[in-house]
């Protein structure tokens, strides 16, 4: 065979991969998407005002830490060289050291949503589906609509969090059983006790994905141990929540060496840009980061949430995270319309639940100004006769079991 012959096949073989990537989304993405949805829409043509509240995309409005934004300012002007001193392997053994995990079973990638589609397009195809949480976070079932995969939806539980035992047995030919813990967007817990069962009994040749892209934000135990056993999962962490580094485009994918070989087949061979090393390397040598930051967007939630509770709006469930689910009563799309008027972008709408809303925790003055916001919109707008008219006719007796 021909040099040129083999260069053509492998070049047809990478660019079928990359279209299979595709389409590859992220929080920014479903937050942008739903907003444009509504009456306003935003972006280069539309810019905000300097003043607006931007709580619909699980931000982290204190950013990366100052020991991060120096090392990106440091290395900035070797941007012109690749990664020539490895900062790559450094991370990798660094993220080892403070996991106890080998280096092989670590993978960097920028952000947690890339590992997270590849994995199912990996594990799942249309003779191997996607078990997930509804609601929960959408992009696994974008991948799962590549693979042409089944998907299957499982209402949470009566505390919302994921119903391990009936996703186990929601389809008995699995690919890949999708668990957020905390959750995405109900900010909920999942017991651990309860992962690990679903990791023992989950359908032969299936694949664990636990996203713990929240963890550091809760009193969630993690799963990486699990990891380290040897098991049949991959677990997703990211520098984009606590570590206020969305932007920026650094995550992790945890697996046996073995179940990343598998994924890095549909991405992950590009280099990662040294300025995210950096500061991600950074942000993990700051012992004081995870408790300031967990204590500070932890007391701006519970202190909006009381409020909340105190004028008699119902909040869905007890959130650990930055964002939490409010049943507005009204039609949420409505809401977020009318709350946009106000200077306040609020999150995104699910299927399921047509009439709540995602708010993600900004900073203390940010959640005043929506407090605001929020009593003026509800005082201003009816609440809707019958929710069961706003959403899809498969969704509604989950609904109807969910508000009794």
């Amino acid at each position: 065979m021909s040099t040129s012959t083999t260069s053509r096949r492998n070049f047809l073989r990478y660019a079928s991969l990359a279209a299979a990537a595709t389409p590859l989304l992220t929080e920014g993405h479903l937050a942008r998407a739903a907003q444009q949805q509504s009456v306003y829409t935003f972006g280069v043509n539309h810019p905000l005002p300097p003043d607006t509240v931007l709580i619909n995309a699980n931000e982290n409005p204190l950013g990366p830490c100052k020991s991060a934004c120096e090392a990106i300012a440091n290395i900035a002007h070797a941007g012109g060289r690749y990664d020539i001193y490895d900062h790559n392997e450094i991370l990798i053994k660094q993220v080892a050291a403070q996991l106890s995990l080998k280096p092989e079973s670590v993978a960097i990638y920028p952000g947690s949503s890339e590992p997270l589609h590849y994995t199912v397009l990996a594990f799942t195809s249309p003779s191997h589906g996607l078990v997930t949480a509804d609601p929960s976070y959408e992009a696994p079932m974008a991948g799962a609509m590549v693979t042409k995969a089944p998907i299957a939806r499982v209402r949470l539980t009566g505390d919302y969090a994921h119903d391990t035992k009936a996703m186990v047995t929601a389809d008995a030919n699995a690919g890949v059983i999708y668990i957020c813990n905390p959750n995405n967007p109900t900010g909920t817990i999942t017991a651990r006790k309860d992962i690990l069962w679903a990791l023992e009994n989950k359908p032969k040749g299936s694949i664990l994905l636990v996203d713990e892209a929240y963890i550091h934000l809760s009193d969630a135990e993690s799963v990486v141990d699990q990891v380290a056993a040897g098991k049949d999962l991959i677990v997703l962490r990211t520098f984009s929540k606590i570590y206020g580094m969305a932007g920026i485009r650094c995550g992790l994918a945890l697996g046996r060496p073995d179940l990343l070989k598998k994924i890095e087949a549909f991405g992950g061979q590009n280099a990662m840009p040294i300025t995210a090393l950096v500061a991600a390397s950074a942000s993990l040598s700051d012992p004081n980061l995870i408790p300031e930051r967990k204590k500070i967007i932890g007391d701006t939630r519970r202190e909006t949430i009381a409020w909340l509770k105190e004028n008699n709006y119902k909040v869905i469930g007890d959130s650990q995270s930055n964002c939490f689910m409010i049943d507005t009563g009204r039609k949420g799309r409505t809401v977020m319309a009318a709350m946009q008027e106000k200077g306040v972008i609020i999150g995104r709408v699910w299927p399921i639940w047509p009439l709540a809303v995602r708010i993600s925790v900004g900073t203390p003055a940010e959640m005043a100004k929506f407090r605001t916001a929020y009593k003026q919109v509800m005082d201003a707008m009816p609440a809707v006769a019958s929710v069961y008219d706003e959403m899809p006719l498969t969704h509604r007796e989950d609904l109807r079991t969910w508000r009794a």
